[in-house]
């Protein structure tokens, strides 16, 4: 069989470390493809992707497209003669795309299909309080993550880790997974897996301001499992009323303490190094936290600086 030539597509930090792999375990990438760059930040300056900035460093050939239906892209592409695409945390292709090289065009999707197909399935996994979640490697068709299963690699989820911690492990799976796939086509040795449609599937919903807001209401370790499983980013937030001031709050990590008690939900309890907020069930235990204008901090550190009344309370 004819060696691999890849091309490489991809965006984030979890795409850097795919890449990385595929080129440390010799494999030729003639191309990479990622996102347009794009002002970010106060000052609107020029921001390159993860996975440019890695390019760029490897000295690549790279393409940033705007339009993955442009002519003039569509040619530059198919010059570069690749026989197999590789896709990590990209857009969605057209057909003209996945369909080009000879070997097909795979995705690694970060989590175990059909379960969290969609944009944010580390989240998600974290969020429904999943005890254990993984990769999968999948042949691109004309939806979002139905194509035929190549191959996935189950993990464990601790009932403390952040979407962060879990993001990293998935990285190094993720590596290792493609990897594996990457020697099975080369080898012919390919057998795929279509996937099985159930009303249980579960979905990983793009994230938004709104289903990234807390409910006090709900139990102790639903919130517990949506400020980790939204941490470092984009996290969980709040307001936060005391008298006539209200704030809207960042809360990166937390504990839940089950407890009886007669407080009301919402109701903001300190001393003077610790923030507890009243939920139905006991108490979430703020260890670190972000008010409008400042920097991310602990609870004791905001509490040098601010005191809340007897009246604060979440919401």
């Amino acid at each position: 069989m004819e060696a691999l030539k890849i091309v490489f597509m991809g965006t984030p930090e979890f795409a850097v470390g795919i890449l990385d792999s595929i080129l440390k375990n010799n494999y030729e990438v003639v191309g990479v493809i990622t996102a347009a760059d794009k002002p970010a930040g106060r000052g609107q300056k020029i921001k390159y992707s993860a996975v440019k900035e890695y390019a760029l460093g490897k000295n690549l050939h790279l393409l940033q497209p705007t339009n993955l239906k442009d002519e003039s892209f569509l040619e530059e592409l198919k010059a570069l003669n690749a026989n197999l695409q590789v896709v990590v945390a990209f857009r969605m292709l057209p057909k003209v795309v996945w369909e080009m090289p000879k070997y097909g065009t795979f995705n690694l999707h970060a989590s175990l299909l059909p379960d969290y197909r969609g944009a944010a399935p580390i989240n998600w996994a974290i969020i429904n309080g999943e005890t254990k979640t993984g990769v999968t490697t999948f042949f691109i068709d004309d939806k979002i993550d139905t194509g035929a299963m190549i191959l996935s690699d189950a993990i464990s989820i601790s009932n403390e880790e952040s979407a962060g911690q879990l993001h990293d492990r998935l990285m190094e799976v993720g590596s290792s997974t493609v990897v594996k796939t990457l020697a099975l086509i080369k080898t012919g040795n390919l057998e795929t897996k279509i996937q099985v449609e159930s009303d249980g599937n579960k979905t990983a919903y793009k994230l938004n301001k709104e289903n990234c807001k807390i409910d006090w209401t709900k139990s102790g370790m639903e919130i517990h499992n949506l400020i980790r499983g939204l941490s470092p980013y984009p996290t969980a937030w709040c307001y936060i009323k005391d008298e006539n001031q209200e704030w809207n709050i960042k809360i990166y990590d937390a504990k839940f303490e089950p407890e009886t008690h007669q407080e009301t939900v919402g109701k903001i309890l300190t001393t003077k190094k610790e923030i507890k907020i009243a939920v139905m069930d006991g108490y979430i235990k703020i260890e670190s936290l972000k008010f409008p204008g400042k920097k991310k901090m602990t609870s004791s550190e905001l509490l040098n600086g601010i005191r809340f009344s007897e009246n604060a309370y979440a919401c």
